[in-house]
């Protein structure tokens, strides 16, 4: 669905110059998660467990996903659902 919607957004938007494209993070360590209890937790670990870069994600690692996306460098890049997850499918 997030694919389709961003292709139909970006579709819209793209004769005006305008690129759409979606970042799904996976399991990131924030405020929330340490509110919420997710830090330190069992449920925290079974996820590290499965995630092959071995560690749970940090704001800064999404934040270069969307700051890319943002640049120049990323010109090409539109209706694209890009999944920063350490690697979890």
């Amino acid at each position: 669905a997030v694919n389709a919607i961003s292709g139909v957004l970006a579709n819209e938007f793209a004769p005006r110059k305008i690129r759409v494209n979606v970042v799904s993070p996976g399991y990131v360590v924030t405020e929330g998660t340490h509110t919420a209890g997710i830090s330190g937790s069992e449920m925290e670990a079974g996820m590290v467990a499965q995630t092959p870069l071995g560690r749970a994600g940090r704001p800064d690692d999404i934040a270069g996903v969307v700051t890319f996306l943002a640049s120049d460098d990323a010109r090409w890049l539109t209706g694209e659902n890009i999944t920063a997850s350490g690697g979890i499918r």
